[in-house]
């Protein structure tokens, strides 16, 4: 999640980048027979359509997703990939629509984006799954949208995040990796249903290891997965959950900051704070996936609140956070009491809280000490939760000078080269360790990996492919 203020201030220090990040698109020859029919992409300046108004890809027939297993192809289509949704990204790239479930374990339809180096590395590709802070409200939010050339650009829709991310997205694609961006909203934009994020997470990760044309090992390839903020609540949910939904996938490890451990105490903490109203963009995503507390919010808010859930509904994280900073969350529930404590409301909160269950691969977790949307204290009890038990592997970076925004940009350094770490099979020690540092900016061990991504940058610009 992400402040109203601070949003465009991410973005522009983020896509600062952006104008060595231009790269020429040139059409790759399939490598190999799909297993499904591949559309092929749009060529500029034809312009994609939203999710919204693409049901045929976005919502295929419930008969045919319910036909499929989790992770199971339904189509895929090649996309061109770009800075700005202009610039052209040298990369190949493709949507692939396959199955995933709800948290009741429905068949529902699910969209990612698999991305390929056009570079010529050979051997075993490693899978990174990139899980951005989408925290919006509207399908056309998405990072399968808002990543195409043509799409509308983000400081039209309000959807800065994705357009400052995907710098870190080619960032890990310049190490050589495929990357697959899961839409882990779902298809009825559920921002901050954890379970469900974690469930889609998982199903791209084996739809990404279906599609023929990434040139994968199947389900023998080593996978990590990554995630600020938002996207800290898939890969925190997906961790979890790897052992009981999909433990056939070869994880070696989960990289998370800025974590959204405990609902809750966000909502407290933005009450009547700057992020009130990113966090109730919140409230509402979580009630499209879990009914009851639609049904409590619809009988319990008050006709400011009423209007603002109507007018939050279709609004990508900029404006949506934008609408009510400093908002009185709790005040405008029609409840004697917090309403919180209300069964329904525990109920709910508790489903989406981490913690139910400890990975069983290295976790590289880190959290800026004065974070002012993410409180720390739930994180550390995370940690500890976590640490109780004696296979756990956790790295824990607690950062004392950064804040939200700034610290996920200090860090992609560090979680991009503890990543690599796990891909070139470097041993974890057992057990739990918490540093505590000034900036995580300062390490530096993570200097040359600004260096090297620059650099391959950079001569993208003369023709060379990202990655190799």
């Amino acid at each position: 999640m992400a402040g109203s203020s601070s949003i465009t201030r991410r973005a522009l220090t983020l896509a600062a980048g952006i104008a060595i990040a231009g790269h020429i698109a040139v059409s790759a020859p399939a490598s190999a027979e799909p297993s499904v029919p591949v559309q092929p992409a749009l060529p500029f300046p034809h312009f994609p359509l939203p999710p919204e108004l693409d049901p045929g890809f976005y919502d295929p027939p419930a008969d045919v997703v319910a036909s499929k297993a989790p992770g199971e192809l339904i189509a895929a289509r090649q996309v061109t990939l770009a800075n700005l949704s202009l610039i052209p990204v040298n990369v190949d790239a493709w949507q692939l629509s396959f199955r995933s479930n709800n948290t009741r374990g429905e068949a529902i339809p699910s969209v990612a984006t698999v991305i390929k180096p056009r570079g010529n590395g050979t051997g075993a590709r490693n899978l990174l799954s990139f899980q951005p802070a989408e925290d919006s409200l509207g399908h056309y939010c998405t990072a399968s949208y808002a990543l195409q050339q043509g799409s509308l650009p983000g400081l039209i829709t309000g959807q800065q995040v994705l357009t400052a991310q995907f710098l870190e997205i080619q960032a890990a694609v310049a190490q050589g990796w495929a990357v697959v961006v899961p839409d882990h909203q779902g298809p009825d934009s559920a921002y901050a249903a954890g379970p469900l994020a974690g469930r889609i997470t998982l199903d791209g990760i084996r739809a990404a290891e279906n599609f023929d044309l990434l040139g994968l090992a199947g389900r023998d390839t080593q996978v990590a997965m990554l995630g600020y903020s938002g996207g800290a609540i898939a890969t925190g949910h997906a961790a979890e959950l790897h052992e009981s939904y999909a433990p056939e996938l070869n994880i070696v490890g989960a990289a998370e900051g800025g974590i959204p451990a405990d609902i809750t105490a966000m909502l407290n903490l933005a009450d009547n704070n700057a992020a009130s109203g990113l966090i109730m963009g919140g409230m509402i995503g979580v009630s499209r996936e879990y009914p009851e507390l639609a049904a409590l919010m619809n009988a319990k808010l008050d006709p400011l609140g009423q209007a603002l859930v109507a007018a939050k509904n279709p609004l990508c994280v900029a404006y949506q956070a934008a609408l009510l900073p400093f908002g009185n969350l709790k005040g405008m529930f029609d409840t004697p009491g917090d309403p919180l404590d209300d069964p329904i409301a525990k109920s709910v909160l508790d489903k989406i809280k981490m913690g139910k269950s400890v990975p069983q691969f290295p976790m590289y977790m880190y959290q800026a000490n004065p974070d002012w949307i993410v409180p720390v204290g739930p994180v550390n009890t995370l940690v500890d939760t976590y640490c109780k038990d004696p296979n756990a592997k956790v790295q824990y970076t607690r950062d004392h000078f950064s804040e939200h925004i700034t610290l996920e940009i200090a860090a992609v350094p560090s979680a991009l080269l503890w990543i690599r770490d796990r891909f070139a099979g470097v041993p974890v020690a057992a057990g739990c360790t918490t540093t505590d540092v000034g900036s995580m900016a300062l390490d530096e061990r993570t200097w040359p990996v600004w260096q090297s991504v620059v650099g391959d940058l950079v001569a993208g610009l003369f023709g060379k492919p990202i990655g190799s």
